[in-house]
């Protein structure tokens, strides 16, 4: 008698419908157009001292302040949240809000701003969830991923899951983060910022630089011609250091392995890889490990971490988001600032545009803790 694995019993389950507001542009398409221009969301940013002007992926205030208005919603909060309800809002138009509906909020250090101001309660990541489930009339209670620099894959990964596991029928993510002295000045104490536009995987590389941005993703087991399938997941940590990774890339190493298990499939069936990159010394170094040992070497990769900078908790689905728009396109866009290999095993790092067939693709994230997440994704052919 024949017996299925548990993947197979599995439903499938889907990325729908997705939103993002970065420094390139408040819409998939606004972003998706000024990469083929190739045009980097990072330039010279000005905060309050001691800290001073510093390269930076940030959204304008200004801009954004007017789009907001311009969509008239009835909210005052804080202005992560507003960042959280605009990406949100448009998927949320086109999708009921039923019952059963899950929301999972993806962010790092959340409304850190509240600590500035003195106001101890609003500084809560429950709390911002709260603003944001009350906001859209989510019945269910949000759930909030907070695990690092992996939060954005992580929570594509709970949320498949949780309609696996029949918890809800469908499930909105929302993820951001923000640059404030607060972040700035812990990345600075590990000397890990860059003076310049950063160059992932470069022989050059100087560190990284922080950027801001929402996304937002809408996740059922609907098949539909445009949805994205999340074919295989994994989230392993390498327990090897608080803030640096295992030198051997083991835990990333064993995320690709075991989400290439559950989407069944080989290395050299994969196209396109959007890797972490933040294009510091040692994470680079690991990543192409963990990606040569994982016979990965010869697959186009690259990271979008020189348009945007490093979103934190929203980098992940926003490069998600990024990945899945050049799936689409059949589009593989070039690793901002890269020129010259420094890493120690090969890698095929994209260096000008190309447009050939894209059907599966790897995203990885990696951080703090040791945490280590990878997604196999999938078009529908």
């Amino acid at each position: 008698m024949e017996t299925k694995t548990r993947f197979e019993i599995m439903d499938k389950v889907f990325i729908h419908q997705a939103n993002i507001i970065t420094p390139l542009g408040f819409s998939v398409q606004e972003n998706f157009d000024a990469l083929l221009r190739e045009t980097t969301g990072i330039s010279l940013t000005k905060l309050p001292e001691p800290i001073g002007t510093i390269p930076a992926g940030k959204i304008d205030d200004r801009l954004f302040q007017n789009f907001f208005s311009e969509l008239n919603l009835n909210f005052s909060g804080s202005r992560i949240e507003q960042l959280m309800i605009a990406a949100l809002e448009p998927i949320v138009n086109k999708q009921s809000v039923t019952t059963d509906a899950m929301l999972i909020i993806s962010t790092t250090k959340g409304n850190v701003q509240a600590l500035e101001q003195g106001n101890i309660k609003d500084a809560f990541l429950y709390q911002t969830a709260e603003n944001i489930r009350k906001y859209f009339g989510f019945s269910k209670k949000p759930i909030v991923i907070s695990n690092a620099c992996v939060s954005g894959v992580m929570a594509l990964s709970v949320a498949k899951r949780m309609i696996q596991m029949k918890a809800a029928s469908k499930v909105f993510i929302v993820a951001a983060d923000e640059i404030t002295p607060f972040v700035v000045s812990g990345f600075q104490s590990f000397q890990a910022m860059s003076d310049e536009v950063c160059k992932p995987y470069d022989e050059n590389r100087k560190g990284i630089n922080l950027g801001e941005a929402a996304a937002a993703v809408f996740i059922s087991s609907e098949s539909k011609s445009e949805g994205i399938e999340i074919a295989g997941e994994a989230n392993i940590n390498d327990a090897n250091h608080i803030s640096g990774p295992s030198r051997t890339g083991e835990g990333l190493y064993l995320s690709i392995q075991k989400a290439m298990e559950e989407a069944k499939i080989t290395s050299d069936k994969i196209d396109f890889v959007s890797a972490h990159g933040t294009a510091t010394l040692y994470n680079d170094e690991m990543e192409s490990i963990a990606f040569q040992r994982s016979g990965l070497d010869q697959t186009p990769i690259n990271s979008f971490k020189g348009y945007y900078g490093h979103t934190l908790g929203a980098a992940g689905l926003l490069e998600t988001i990024i990945s899945m728009e050049c799936m689409k396109q059949n589009t593989y866009l070039p690793s901002f600032g890269f020129e010259i290999l420094g890493v120690s095993q090969p890698m095929n790092i994209i260096k000008k545009i190309k447009n050939q067939p894209m059907n599966t693709v790897l995203k990885t994230a990696s951080g703090f803790g040791g945490s280590n997440s990878a997604m196999i994704l999938r078009k529908q052919i």
